[in-house]
């Protein structure tokens, strides 16, 4: 009578150590998916490189999301946004900003020129691959921000998303992409101070995206 219940309580133990191995397992996949960056520190240098999406047309300098985002890290970041600029043109900046900043991190939001312009995808992915090799070159890390692809539909239906390259490009050369934050704002009117670029109010929201983001990555405490 006595031995259903101790095989009972061995089916129950084994039971038991199985599932907190698979639970154990489940967490070391979780913990691995994502792997956490070492927190920069206040007064970090940060290099923001981008267009007018990051130098702030139509907003004032302080109100720009490099300003923001210092405010909201203690950081120092330097906005290397210049209006109009292309992938080629920013990497043609490139090497004379890092000399001179020397920054530890290095967000890079560009694309959306050479997609207005119908610069070939091909050239675009090489520009930015190039970008990112010079950044991680310099000992920078680097950051990846993908920008809209153009479309009516998606501007009427307020719903713009960006291409695959940006996701491939971010694969190849192994840094994070912060994918939504400019799309999800860019998507709302009410966010906007012309079809292409954030007001005030939509900088403030952009800061809170990249911020988010860069807490997840591990960079922000």
């Amino acid at each position: 009578m006595n031995t259903p219940i101790r095989s009972t309580r061995f089916e129950a133990g084994i039971l038991g150590r199985v599932i907190l191995l698979v639970f154990g397992a489940l967490m070391l996949a979780a913990c691995g998916s994502e792997p956490q960056q070492t927190a920069l520190p206040p007064g970090s240098k940060v290099l923001a490189l981008g267009d007018s999406l990051t130098a702030g047309a139509g907003v004032a300098p302080e109100q720009a999301w490099p300003a923001l985002l210092a405010e909201r890290t203690g950081w120092d970041v330097v906005n290397g946004g210049v209006s109009g600029d292309k992938s080629d043109d920013a990497l043609a900046r490139l090497p004379a900003l890092l000399e001179e900043h020397q920054p530890v991190l290095v967000l890079v939001t560009l694309g959306g020129n050479d997609m207005l312009r119908h610069v070939p995808e091909p050239e675009t992915v090489a520009n930015l691959g190039q970008i990112l090799d010079m950044v991680q070159a310099s000992g920078a890390a680097a950051v990846l921000l993908a920008t809209p692809q153009p479309s009516v539909a998606g501007a009427v239906f307020r719903n713009l998303s960006p291409p695959e390259f940006y996701l491939k490009v971010a694969d190849k050369h192994r840094v994070p992409l912060i994918e939504e934050a400019i799309p999800e704002v860019l998507s709302d009117p009410a966010m906007k101070v012309d079809p292409l670029h954030p007001n005030a109010e939509g900088h403030a929201l952009l800061t809170g995206k990249i911020f988010d983001a860069l807490q997840a990555l591990g960079y922000v405490r």
